[in-house]
């Protein structure tokens, strides 16, 4: 008896220390949005205030322009992630994007809700801000989900949809990014708030990636400081906490009238291909177009290419 007792001591006293060595060789604590801002939040970075936030955005391209295009991110990426598109995108139309609350420079939500009907009234609250009435609307992953909910509550103001890699249907969880698991794990989501070892975001940004080799370090920079911005974090465990990943929203989905265009990376580990086959079906009269190569942010990826049928689709 008292041999096992040493036993299981001696074992505690090493996943103890172990414990220790793993928060001081991760340990990274929040970031300040004002340090983050010098490298991320360049000209044409604007900041507005909505629903109590700090709301980083971008708007590019021609003030005339009568439908602007709005885009939006995915969970833990940024308005960077539009980068490729907004370059071409911004000669001829007016592109605005901006960090969802819980990523990027915009950070954590006031209220902690983090709930799909509050994205939609978030970004209904931006293009008022913003003065916009009526525009196209495109969405990757998380971004996408929102997108077509927007579309949903406010058929009027949203005349195009382009989805990309959208949620929306039942997701299975085997193949998502180690980031994404270890914040939906009690215990541990209260450890990643303190630490984060940059080679858990490479992996996880590589997961997202058809091709991993595409993913340079100044790419997993940029996804693992606006990680540190002060909040974010915490606001990804919650996100999770209040997300539903099991419903079906085909009924939803069904409603939607308006133009739609559907893009999905045949290499995409997180929401499977053949969501994009349902979309097609759900959405009457919209165009489903597979990148066999290309993985969960295909526009990301490889934004010339992807960028062809939603040019034309415009």
């Amino acid at each position: 008896m008292k041999r096992a007792v040493q036993g299981l001591l001696a074992l505690v006293v090493v996943v103890i220390v172990a414990t220790g060595g793993f928060v001081a060789a991760t340990w990274a604590p929040d970031r300040n949005v004002d340090e983050l801002k010098a490298r991320w939040a360049t000209p044409p970075s604007q900041f507005i205030t909505v629903n109590g936030m700090q709301v980083h955005f971008r708007d590019e391209g021609p003030r005339e322009d009568p439908l602007p295009i709005v885009l939006l991110h995915g969970t833990s990426a940024s308005l960077h992630t539009w980068d490729g598109w907004t370059q071409e995108l911004a000669k001829t139309r007016r592109v605005i994007r901006f960090d969802m609350p819980g990523f990027g420079l915009t950070g954590p939500a006031p209220d902690n809700d983090y709930r799909l009907e509050a994205y939609v009234r978030f970004v209904a609250g931006v293009a008022d801000a913003l003065g916009v009435q009526e525009f196209t609307l495109g969405g990757n992953s998380l971004g996408g989900r929102i997108a077509w909910g927007v579309a949903v509550a406010h058929p009027e103001r949203v005349k195009k949809l382009v989805l990309v890699d959208a949620g929306g249907y039942p997701v299975h969880d085997n193949d998502m990014p180690i980031a994404f698991r270890i914040a939906q794990m009690p215990g541990l989501n209260r450890l990643m708030e303190v630490t984060l070892p940059r080679s858990m975001v490479e992996d996880s940004v590589r997961d997202v990636y058809g091709d991993p080799a595409k993913v340079t370090p100044e790419l997993v920079d940029r996804y693992y400081d606006l990680t540190l911005r002060a909040g974010n974090r915490a606001a990804l465990r919650e996100r999770f906490a209040q997300q539903d990943l099991v419903t079906d929203y085909s009924a939803e989905i069904r409603t939607i009238r308006q133009p739609t265009l559907v893009l999905w990376g045949g290499r995409d580990r997180l929401l499977v291909p053949a969501d994009a086959g349902r979309f097609g079906k759900d959405i009457p009269g919209s165009q489903v177009v597979l990148f066999e190569t290309l993985g969960h942010v295909p526009h990301e990826e490889d934004p010339a290419a992807t960028l062809v049928p939603v040019l034309q689709f415009l």
